[in-house]
């Protein structure tokens, strides 16, 4: 009997960390997905707006411009979901 509740205990263990990594990995695949239309948007934008209006050099300039967006979007969301994760961290106590 004690070795059927172990066997129980350890399948819903396994369970419980099968879910957890499922979890992760579709979040993961997403924020991918997610990330990549953004880069094509970001793209896109400034290939019409700065590759239009600059014609020597644009493409140096322009993949200037993506870095700085693109560096600049990682640093905003970064900083918000810290703030949100230390006000979530502060109101569980």
């Amino acid at each position: 009997m004690e070795l059927f509740k172990k066997t129980r205990q350890r399948a819903k263990k396994y369970q419980k960390e099968i879910v957890e990594q499922m979890l992760k990995l579709t979040t993961s695949g997403f924020g991918l997905v997610a990330a990549l239309a953004w880069n094509e948007l970001i793209k896109t934008v400034i290939n019409d707006y700065v590759r239009s209006k600059i014609s020597v050099g644009s493409g140096i300039i322009s993949l200037l411009v993506y870095a700085l967006v693109v560096t600049a979007l990682a640093v905003l969301v970064t900083l918000q979901l810290s703030a949100l994760k230390e006000k979530l961290e502060k109101g569980g106590e």
